[in-house]
């Protein structure tokens, strides 16, 4: 009878370990968030944006990802079209990604970001919307 107890109890405890091992491996891109340090941000040339990656999971930034895309336009104002350059500026804060872009007009921004984060084989994209102040 020990036997019986002892081998529903290592069954029951191998079948969670396998259960779990295998949720955390369908993590994925959705798993994780940009968000803006700041949303108002000063207009003009030279403005520094920074967004923060969060690990939804964990609430954690991540960091050391590989930043590949970016964009900048108007979009939040209907100006789609209405786009600016952006540069990768250094950031002191792990998980935090600054960048250098010329906000030419007071308005709303949207920043769209494409990373790859270690570990993970799809792409992280997400769009934070700023709001260029003078």
């Amino acid at each position: 009878m020990e036997n019986t107890t002892f081998n529903a109890r290592t069954a029951l405890l191998a079948g969670a370990m396998l259960f779990s091992t295998a949720t955390a491996s369908f993590a994925g891109a959705q798993d994780y968030e940009f968000q803006a340090v700041n949303t108002d941000i000063k207009q003009g040339r030279g403005s520094t944006v920074s967004v923060r990656l969060i690990d939804k999971r964990t609430g954690k930034a991540v960091p050391d990802a590989v930043i590949f895309t970016t964009r900048m336009d108007m979009a939040p104002d209907g100006m789609e079209m209405m786009t600016t350059t952006v540069e990768p500026s250094p950031s002191t804060e792990p998980g935090v990604y600054a960048f250098m872009t010329n906000l030419s007009m007071e308005g709303g921004w949207r920043f769209q970001v494409a990373a790859k984060v270690q570990g993970e084989p799809e792409t992280v994209k997400g769009e934070v919307v700023f709001k260029a102040v003078p």
